[in-house]
């Protein structure tokens, strides 16, 4: 089925049923409206009582010109994550008969990016090629539940700030920060950075890898980490960080992730890739790894006379990256988990679900990517939650540390790091969330983020400086405590150190360890209680009157 069997006329009217009620509103009284601010008799039941403020902020959001290349939008919806996201919002926004819309929306909101006034909300109701029927009944839902969201991350937010007071005044620490290391500086080694051509004979996957090698070396053995980058990113998008890390005198190495990077993405744009990312990349990411880890003992006993240490290797990813990091961590898919997950009709409110939803493509095998070298990750942003819930997160058993933003709307925390956060069973676990962080790093990377963002009112985020200096200082922490066994920075890895950097700062680092873990699932909990939301599924998983997505046509 496609755009050529719908009607081929343009939307005349918007149909709003919440039944048995049906309400008429001709598309060209939001027009005229738009134009001018004439409010007619069809639209002053709507707007009659409503403020001039709230009036001009509609004209505003009506005429808002997103500006995107149609072809780009046109192979991005013909993904399936861009289908997936198109079918979810079909449900609401359906044709005429309560068929669902993605095939109508698909080709009016290409049509408006296309069309001389560009891709805006009234363009795209002109170019709906039959009249629309907006589902009142799943719509007003849909909004309670982002209603919920908000509530949920603003009580997240304020319940970090104070578990990170409440534990900084258990330890009652003495530590004179001022009188220790500045940790967000560059350490004492000089960085030489190389990159190597790699290929995985086995698996028939080339790759390259960011390579930082200390210099001079440690002495005795050199601490080794892998990092894994995130969904359409590159290893070198993330050289600060790494840099600082090598600075300390640890051995760093990045590999590329070839069917999940930037390439592969552009390909995607270009006509060349059918998808986003490889499907097979929940696989070949932690075997990438591990085939790295290989290489480098390998190369150890020539190149580096047995300088490296790797039995006690660092893992570290961002987002999809993340995902890699606690796979080779432990965690193991847990598809049924993931199936109930996908079916939750506002499952989609979760951008992250749309990316690990894909793994329900893999066969549903029993996949174990635990690497025994690996001892200590580090997991920012990740994507986790769905695929591997609390079974599959419940198999790691060694140090972990995971990072959160509180603006992020890719990986949101309260969807996919706070639950996480509870159900590790290792003692050795910490949940960092800086505040207005917000996915990625905008210097290196963006993909329309920065630009979405920017145009909420009255949002301002953090500095990057910023946002690199605390990733700096509790990477270096963890990493020397758990992989380099020295205890001496103890002091930097609690809630007392994240207060001390954030003194005086508009955005806060808030930092908890495994001692407020209870206080967080119990917080949970009482929160899910008190709107009626089912056990682990979270936000989308009302009790009463939610259905799961029925099966695609």
């Amino acid at each position: 089925m496609g755009l050529m069997s719908l009607p081929l006329k343009a939307a005349e009217k918007i149909k709003f049923v919440y039944t048995p009620l049906v309400i008429s509103l001709p598309v060209s009284s939001l027009e005229t409206f738009a134009k001018d601010g004439t409010i007619d008799n069809y639209l002053r039941d709507y707007l009659g009582s409503v403020s001039p403020d709230e009036k001009s902020q509609f004209r505003e959001a009506l005429l808002k010109r997103v500006d995107v290349n149609p072809i780009f939008v046109s192979r991005f919806f013909n993904t399936a994550m861009g289908s997936e996201m198109l079918y979810r919002l079909g449900k609401g926004i359906t044709i005429e008969g309560g068929i669902n819309g993605k095939y109508a929306l698909r080709g009016a909101i290409i049509s408006a990016a296309l069309d001389k006034d560009g891709l805006t909300l009234l363009n795209v109701l002109k170019k709906f090629p039959t009249n629309i029927q907006l589902q009142g009944e799943l719509i007003l839902a849909s909004a309670k539940e982002i209603d919920i969201l908000v509530a949920a991350s603003e009580l997240f937010t304020k319940k970090m700030r104070d578990w990170t007071e409440a534990e900084a005044k258990e330890v009652q620490t003495s530590v004179n920060y001022q009188g220790l290391p500045d940790i967000r500086k560059s350490g004492n080694y000089r960085v030489k950075r190389e990159v190597w051509q790699l290929t995985d004979k086995s698996r028939n996957r080339s790759l390259y890898a960011d390579v930082y090698i200390p210099e001079p070396w440690r002495e005795g053995k050199t601490p080794v980490i892998v990092f894994s980058h995130g969904l359409a990113s590159r290893p070198e998008d993330y050289s600060a960080g790494l840099e600082h890390l090598a600075s300390y005198g640890y051995f760093i190495i990045a590999p590329q992730h070839p069917g999940s990077d930037l390439r592969y993405l552009q390909g995607m744009l270009e006509g060349y890739n059918r998808n986003i990312f490889d499907v097979k990349e929940f696989i070949d990411r932690p075997k990438d790894i591990s085939f790295v880890i290989d290489e480098l003992e390998r190369r150890n006993q020539t190149q580096f006379q047995n300088r490296l240490d790797l039995q006690n290797v660092g893992l570290a990813g961002h987002s999809f990256g993340g995902y890699t990091a606690i796979a080779v961590a432990g965690a193991e898919i847990d598809f049924d988990n993931l199936r109930n997950n996908c079916q939750q009709l506002f499952s989609g409110l979760n951008l992250s679900v749309l990316l690990e939803c894909r793994a329900l493509e893999l066969p549903p095998d029993n996949y174990r990517f635990r690497d025994e070298r690996v001892k200590a990750v580090f997991a920012a942003n990740p994507v986790n939650r769905s695929i591997f819930g609390e079974k599959g997160l419940a198999k790691i058993e060694i140090p972990i540390l995971l990072a959160a933003g509180s603006y992020d709307p890719a990986a949101n925390p309260i969807f996919e790091q706070a639950a996480s956060f509870t159900w590790l069973k290792t003692q050795d676990k910490y949940l960092a969330m800086v505040e207005g962080q917000a996915h990625v790093n905008f210097n290196e990377l963006d993909g329309g983020m920065k630009k979405t963002l920017d145009s909420v009112k009255d949002l301002s985020l953090p500095g990057q400086n910023l946002i690199g200096s605390y990733s700096d200082a509790i990477l270096t922490a963890f990493f020397e405590i758990y992989i380099s066994k020295n205890d001496s920075f103890r002091p930097f890895l609690q809630s007392a150190y994240a207060q001390y950097l954030s003194e005086g700062e508009q955005f806060k680092l808030d930092f908890i360890s495994a001692a407020s873990s209870d206080s967080l699932a119990e917080e949970l909990y009482q929160f899910r209680r008190q709107h009626g939301l089912r056990g682990e599924s979270g936000v989308g998983s009302r009790e009463s009157g939610t259905k799961a997505l029925p099966a695609k046509n």
